[in-house]
This record gives structure tokens, sequence and C-alpha cells, in this order.
């Protein structure tokens, strides 16, 4: 039975759901929220995944970070959450003694956050990742201009927009210009430069396994892909231990039955593989 749970990380307290397997499987699944979710998910995703693994033997944990949801204290940007992580983890394998590993589990800024923690600690030994967060203005603009403007040239409902004077020409055009030079721009912001160091040197420095699962129709996973997939500093995640999964027609939040399930699937052929 799934139960709530307390714990302290920096003095502030922090709220988690426990979803205890009854098979006693030695490893356990932590579920880590990311942009302006909760421990619920964007609808019950992170609810419905939680009880799936559990009832497959997978112990799992929810949790708010810190500003998030019920836990206590100021927001905290994804790239500086390795404490609460830390924290959510001790909780986790004290309330379940019979874990030996943990899988971080992460959608979006916080599959950004999973691959900046993961190798710091040896507990964990696998990441399921998924749409991460990698923004930069060099990406967006390549990104839109290969993915939205290029696809909107082949659309027939654009151009009879465009026929009936309904398109404000000289509007596109120049944000068609914006996107091309943000697109050859290599200056980024320090933020920016800061937290996808943090990301690469998590991924180079992590000796676990990795999936990812990218979603077809969403701007932050084709530009993840447009980055990670053609910088030689990010190779690794061509690697024998990365997994690669891809849903064609799916958003972001995987929002359907059908992509929640295929997602649960992918997690839990994983699991199995550590």
């Amino acid at each position: 039975m799934e139960y709530a749970l307390t714990f302290s990380s920096n003095n502030e307290q922090l709220l988690a759901i426990v979803h205890p397997s009854a098979k006693n499987s030695e490893t356990g699944v932590l579920i880590v929220v990311g942009g302006p979710q909760y421990r619920v998910g964007s609808h019950r995703q992170f609810v419905q995944l939680a009880r799936c693994l559990a009832d497959a033997g997978y112990s799992t944990m929810r949790f708010d970070y810190t500003g998030m949801g019920d836990s206590s204290g100021n927001k905290a940007e994804f790239d500086n959450i390795d404490d609460d992580i830390a924290a959510a983890i001790d909780a986790f394998m004290q309330q379940q003694p019979e874990l030996k590993r943990v899988v971080i589990w992460g959608l979006c800024d916080a599959a950004s956050a999973a691959l900046i923690y993961a190798h710091q600690d040896p507990r964990v030994k696998g990441l399921v990742i998924l749409n991460p967060w990698l923004r930069s203005e060099q990406a967006m603009g390549k990104t839109m201009l290969r993915f939205y403007y290029l696809q909107r040239l082949f659309s027939r409902d654009f151009w009879r927009k465009l026929i009936a004077g309904r398109v404000d020409v000289t509007a596109s055009v120049k944000e068609v210009k914006s996107f091309a030079a943000d697109s050859i721009n290599t200056g980024n912001k320090s933020h920016q430069a800061s937290y996808q160091e943090l990301m690469k040197k998590g991924l180079q420095q992590f000796n676990g396994k990795l999936l990812l699962i990218l979603s077809g129709n969403d701007l932050t996973a084709k530009e993840f892909e447009q980055q990670a997939f053609t910088d030689k500093t990010w190779q690794k995640i061509k690697s024998a231990q990365c997994f690669t999964e891809r849903l064609t027609d799916s958003d972001h939040t995987f929002s359907t039955k059908k992509w929640k399930r295929k997602v649960e699937r992918y997690t839990l052929e994983f699991l199995r593989s550590i």
C-alpha cells in the first residue's frame, strides 16, 4: 500500500509518496519531478507509472523537491537539487531496506537534473530520461528552422492562409531571420553553459545504463537530439550502455493512454536489464 513520507534536505521538509512492491526487488525507482509539475505529474502520469512499476516488482518513490508541491522552501533550480536527490535516495533506501540499487526516472528538466547527479552516487545504476531539457539559443534556432518553418512550407493550410492574406509575411520573415541568426550564434548565456556542461560531464562520468525516450512531436526532444546526437562531446549517448526509444507521434508529456503505456513498457524492459 502506497504511503506518504517526509524527509529533510538542507533544513527543508520534502514530501514523498512511496509505492512498495511485495516482490522485494533489489532495484528501486526514484521519480524526480521536473518543470512546473509536482509528484502527481501531468495527467497523473507519475502516479500511474509508480503503481505500474510497483505492481511489476519495483518499489518506487516520487517526491517534491525543495519549493515544489508540498515541500517547504523556495523553489530550487533543476540544476541545483543534488542534495534533494541524495536525501530522497537515503530516505527511500531506509524505508525499503531490501534495495541495493536505484534507477532515477525523470522527464524534461528532471531528466537534466538526473544526468547532473547520477555519476556522483554509486547507488544509482541506471537512468531513464525523457525529453531532457538542453536549451540553447543556437540549438533552438536550428530546431525551429528544421522542424517548424520547413514543415510549414509543406503545409496546405499554410499556403491557403498565405493566399487568403491571413499570414503576416513581414513578421514571419523577421522570425525566420532571428532563428537563422541564433542557429549560427555560438555564444551561450552563463547559466545555459553551466548546466549544459554539468549534464555533459554527468553523462561522460556515469558508469551505469541509460534509457533515453524521445517524443516525436516535441521541440524539447528535438532540441536535445539536435545537440546530443551531432556534438562529438556527447557521443557517449550512442554507446552500448545507452538505449534510445522514440515515440514518433507523442507530445512532450506522453499525454495519451497509449503513449503512457509505451513509456511504462520501455521502463520495465530497461529495469529488467539492470
